[in-house]
């Protein structure tokens, strides 16, 4: 009697239905309401935080902590509140609608999910610079000065005054590089992560669990803080310009930064910053994708009869 043939191998699971693509309009209003919530929760007082320490890099992480409540009580990590609710309003419809955008055109291409995610968050990052400057001014601005009488309105007519709109804008190339560089690696490492759990956890192209999802939100934020220094040199520059000290550019604030406090002055800050990239990728990227997820279906929402792990 001949032996039995062993079975015949298993078909590879069938790629995830397409899915339809969001709506920018979905976008358009999903973007304005997450970052305001981000902002208004943690996001705030991360912000606050992390930039005193970078303007103030001879203060621990614990002193800057404690200097901010003591000038201010509570409400002093909501400094600049009201600035940066208009920020996260615009800053997060433009992030949203141009990002998915760039991340549905690289997937229809047949890129991969992580490829296209540093491609997609890098220009959503960059196309958020044009309505972050000025914002990202006043909150510096109302941190880092000492006189925490002068309002937001009255700042914005001095600097209107006395600099005009090229005022509001100090340190413009170092928020360019922040935001390409934060947005493609929140988006970009949380997708390669994503792409490993799915590999090891969910073969047959199943979604990942909330949780998962959590948890790759959290490492991807993590990951996304080696840019810091960009960061740092965006306030020094801001910090100065709301001081009226003289401007520097991006290598000189840098240069000024390394001789000042030596090259972890550039590091100043990185608890704090650590702690609001998670907050911001989990709301950006993780949230976002899990409610167009329940809204429009699919593995994220999106169109991904292209998409490769």
């Amino acid at each position: 009697m001949s032996p039995s043939s062993p079975p015949a191998p298993a078909p590879p699971a069938p790629p995830p239905a397409p899915a339809p693509a969001s709506s920018p309009w979905l976008n358009l209003a999903l973007g304005p309401t997450l970052q305001c919530l981000e902002a208004a929760s943690l996001g705030m007082p991360f912000e606050v935080w992390k930039t005193r320490m970078a303007r103030f890099r001879g203060e621990s992480t614990i002193t800057a902590f404690q200097n901010i409540y003591r000038e201010g009580g509570v409400s002093a990590f909501w400094a600049g509140t009201g600035a940066k609710m208009v920020e996260s309003a615009t800053k997060g419809g433009v992030l949203l609608v141009s990002k998915e955008a760039i991340l549905n055109a690289c997937q229809n291409a047949g890129l991969s999910p992580t490829f296209s995610g540093i491609i997609a968050g890098a220009g959503g990052g960059v196309a958020q610079t044009s309505v972050m400057g000025p914002t990202t001014f006043l909150v510096t601005a109302a941190v880092t000065s000492k006189d925490k009488s002068v309002t937001t309105t009255k700042r914005i007519v001095d600097t209107w005054q006395s600099r005009g709109l090229a005022g509001f804008y100090p340190g413009g190339l170092a928020i360019a590089f922040r935001q390409a560089s934060n947005w493609a690696s929140r988006q970009g490492f949380t997708e390669a992560v994503r792409a490993q759990v799915r590999a090891a956890k969910h073969p047959d192209n199943s979604k990942l669990t909330r949780l998962e999802e959590l948890q790759c939100g959290i490492v991807g934020g993590v990951l996304s803080s080696w840019n810091h220094p960009f960061e740092v040199a965006r306030v020094e520059a801001q910090a100065r310009a709301a001081a009226g000290e003289p401007a520097l550019g991006f290598v000189g604030v840098v240069r000024h930064v390394v001789h000042t406090n030596g090259v972890s002055g550039l590091f100043a800050g990185i608890l704090p910053r650590i702690g609001l990239n998670i907050w911001q990728t989990l709301f950006m990227v993780t949230l976002a994708k899990v409610i167009k997820q329940e809204l429009i279906g699919g593995e994220d929402g999106s169109n991904s009869s292209t998409k490769k792990s």
